[in-house]
């Protein structure tokens, strides 16, 4: 488990690159640009603290949180795109030059049968329109890591942690964030964030631990050069529709009665169509294989029927696009058959993830696939998109 979680963190720090915080910059490429000195990538470090934002939607989150406080602090490194990244790509002009980071994160509950968790993770950090002249600025964030450091639940030694079952867990973070400069070297924010602690199912329990924190940072630019505004026409895109195909794999864990784990599987195929630059929709099916359904103890009598093995339906998606290569994938499906004794606990079924594209056309990615707010299974993705067809505005 501990090596498929580090392949985790190892995807997510490539995907993302690097972070840190927005500085004003200017949308009108008529300003005085005479007078600025291009300068190179930002090097940004921020140090935050968040603190409270406890969920707790059942009775097993009220038990185990209970008289507990949550603590958190994040550190965080990160480089700016500016203007001459946009040669290489028109999506830096697109988010308005966003910031691409690493972090790392410790935290405390303040309560011994929870751990104190740490993180390690990459993230995005995207301007909310930006002014030129302004000492205020506004960014949303999307990070995801690896952590590590809880105290799982065990019968016998931790009967009181009733949420995670694994000392390592997936990290899953989106946060937005008010700044005001104080002079060209530091700024000082505050904001909310949503963190989301949950295994996939590789380990029971999984209920996870959600938290909406509240957090205030400073932040540091070492160089006091200008930053780089200028922006260009953005032609508009071409109609492009694409065939996806894609594999996902993974394992779970279906009852605590049941301590091993059983693999699963995906077949994908979807038709999309972008709706501009940043936006992806698309239809299609997915068919999934539970190895459980082969275990007598899991299945009863059906076990080893295609029936018990074998589950599908159709899905809809949306991508959201951040650059050439990296993209968030959303789905939400319907069973047309499903087995409840593979964990298929309900009707409809929800996934996101990340993906990136590798080689040209060929893509890799993560995803948390759940029913409701309950994993099922984490998917380890490949696959590969055929273009269909351009098609001018």
């Amino acid at each position: 488990m501990k090596s498929r979680m580090l392949a985790f963190v190892t995807l997510a720090l490539l995907s993302f690159r690097t972070i840190a915080q927005v500085t004003p910059r200017i949308e009108n490429s008529t300003d005085t640009l005479q007078s600025l000195i291009p300068a190179k990538k930002r090097l940004i470090f921020q140090l935050e603290h968040e603190s409270g934002g406890e969920l707790k939607f059942n009775e097993r989150s009220k038990e185990t949180l209970a008289d507990s406080y949550y603590n958190g602090l994040n550190f965080r490194v990160g480089f700016q795109t500016q203007f001459q990244d946009s040669i290489k790509s028109i999506y830096n002009q697109l988010y308005n030059y966003p910031i691409y980071g690493i972090g790392i994160y410790s935290s405390t509950f303040g309560q011994e049968h929870l751990g104190q968790p740490f993180a390690a993770y990459g993230f995005v950090a995207i301007p909310i329109r930006p002014k030129v002249n302004s000492r205020w600025n506004f960014n949303y964030r999307i990070a995801l890591g690896l952590s590590g450091r809880f105290n799982p639940y065990n019968e016998e030694d931790n009967p009181f942690n009733l949420l995670i079952g694994s000392k390592n867990n997936v990290f899953i973070d989106f946060g937005i964030q008010a700044n005001y400069r104080l002079n060209k070297h530091f700024q000082v924010g505050a904001g909310a964030a949503f963190h989301h602690f949950s295994n996939g199912a590789l380990a029971l329990p999984n209920t996870g631990i959600n938290l909406v924190p509240l957090s205030l940072s400073v932040s540091y630019t070492p160089t006091d050069k200008p930053f780089d505004y200028r922006k260009t026409r953005i032609p508009p895109m071409e109609k492009t529709e694409e065939l996806h195909f894609n594999y996902a794999f993974g394992f779970k864990q279906i009852d605590r009665e049941h301590d091993g784990q059983y693999f699963k599987s995906m077949l994908g195929a979807y038709y999309s169509r972008h709706l501009g630059y940043k936006w992806r929709l698309g239809a299609g099916v997915d068919a999934f294989y539970s190895a459980s359904g082969n275990d007598e103890k899991v299945a009863g009598d059906k076990a080893g029927k295609f029936s018990a093995l074998f589950s599908y339906g159709p899905a809809v998606y949306i991508d959201h696009v951040l650059n050439s290569r990296l993209y968030i994938n959303g789905n939400v499906g319907a069973y047309l058959h499903r087995n409840k004794f593979n964990g298929e606990s309900m009707p409809v079924y929800l996934r996101v993830g990340v993906r990136y594209k590798v080689y040209k056309d060929i893509f890799a990615g993560v995803s948390i696939k759940a029913h409701g707010g309950k994993a099922d299974f984490i998917e380890w993705t490949t696959g590969y998109g055929i273009k269909l067809g351009k098609k001018k505005n």
